[in-house]
C-alpha cells in the first residue's frame, strides 16, 4: 500500500499536466475542475508552437544533453575503474572530491564558474554549457560507475592479465562490457539532469537562438507573472516526453543486464 501511495503520489502531477495540456481555456478557468477534459483540444499545442520557438529549444536541449551524457560516460568510465581498483593517494583524494562536491549549492559556483568560462570565451555557446554539464554530472557519474566495477569479479580480470592482455584492454574487451547496465543508467542520469537543468542555463546563455527548452518555458509566464496556462501545460507535456522515451527504451536493457549478470553468476 505504501509502494502504491508513493508511485501514486509522483502520477497525479504529471496526469495533471496531461489533462490541463487538452483543456480548453473555458475549463482552465472552471471552479469546479475535472480530471477528464470534456471538450479535449489540441489549441494549447498550436498555440504554444506558434507563439514561442519550441522546436529550436528543443533541438538546444538534446544537443547538449546527449554531448553531455557521452562525454560524462566516457571521462567517468575508466576513473571510476581506477577508484574501484587502485588503492592509492589519488583515488581517495578522488573519492573524497566525489562526497564533497555534491555538498555545495548552484549559487556558490556560478560566479567563479562564469569568469572561467568568460576567460575561455564560452559565454553564451552550447559548447560551454556542456562543459559545466559534463562536470556537473562526473561526481555522481565516477560514484555509481565505481559501484559497478567493484561488482565486477577480480578472477576475470586476473584471467585476462595470465593471457597477456593489458589492463586498458581488460577493461574495453572484459569490464566494460560487464559494466553495460551501469554505463546506460549512468548515461541516463546525465542526460536527465542536462536536459531539465535550468539555473546555469539561465545564467550563461543570452542570445534567444541558442536558450534551452527550461529557459523557453518561462517564457509562457507574463511580465505580471500570470501564466498562460494552457499552452504552458502542453508545452511541459511537451518537455517531459523524452526523459520518459529514453528511459522506456534503455529499461530493458538495464533489467536484461542485470539479469544476465545474476545467471553467469
Amino acid at each position: 500500500m505504501a509502494l502504491l501511495g508513493y508511485l501514486l503520489f509522483l502520477a497525479l502531477p504529471f496526469l495533471w499536466l496531461v489533462s490541463t495540456a487538452f483543456k480548453p481555456a473555458r475549463e482552465l478557468g472552471s471552479l469546479h475542475p475535472t480530471w477528464i477534459p470534456k471538450d479535449p483540444t489540441l489549441d494549447n499545442f498550436r498555440q504554444a508552437f506558434d507563439e514561442h520557438p519550441l522546436l529550436r529549444a528543443a533541438g538546444n536541449s538534446l544537443l547538449v544533453a546527449i554531448s553531455a551524457a557521452l562525454i560524462a560516460v566516457v571521462i567517468a568510465t575508466p576513473m571510476a575503474y581506477v577508484i574501484a581498483r587502485v588503492r592509492t593517494r589519488l583515488a581517495t583524494a578522488a573519492t573524497g572530491w566525489v562526497v564533497l562536491s555534491q555538498a555545495f549549492p548552484f549559487v556558490l559556483l556560478i560566479i567563479p564558474l562564469f569568469l572561467v568560462l568568460k576567460n575561455l570565451r564560452l559565454i553564451n555557446t552550447l559548447s560551454g554549457l556542456v562543459l559545466v554539464y559534463v562536470v556537473w554530472a562526473l561526481p555522481f557519474a565516477l560514484w555509481m560507475l565505481s559501484g559497478y566495477v567493484r561488482a565486477v569479479p577480480r578472477e576475470l580480470e586476473e584471467a585476462a592479465a595470465v593471457d597477456g592482455a593489458s589492463r586498458a584492454r581488460t577493461l574495453v574487451s572484459v569490464t566494460a562490457p560487464l559494466l553495460a547496465p551501469g554505463i546506460v543508467a549512468t548515461a541516463l542520469f546525465a542526460f536527465v539532469t542536462a536536459w531539465n537543468e535550468f539555473f546555469f542555463a539561465l545564467v550563461l546563455l543570452k542570445s534567444p537562438e541558442k536558450q534551452t527548452l527550461p529557459i523557453v518555458l518561462t517564457h509562457f509566464i507574463g511580465a505580471e507573472g500570470v501564466a498562460d496556462l494552457g499552452p504552458l501545460a502542453a508545452a511541459a507535456f511537451l518537455a517531459t516526453l523524452p526523459s520518459l522515451l529514453v528511459f522506456a527504451l534503455i529499461q530493458r536493457r538495464i533489467t536484461g543486464g542485470v539479469l544476465a549478470g545474476a545467471m553467469k553468476s
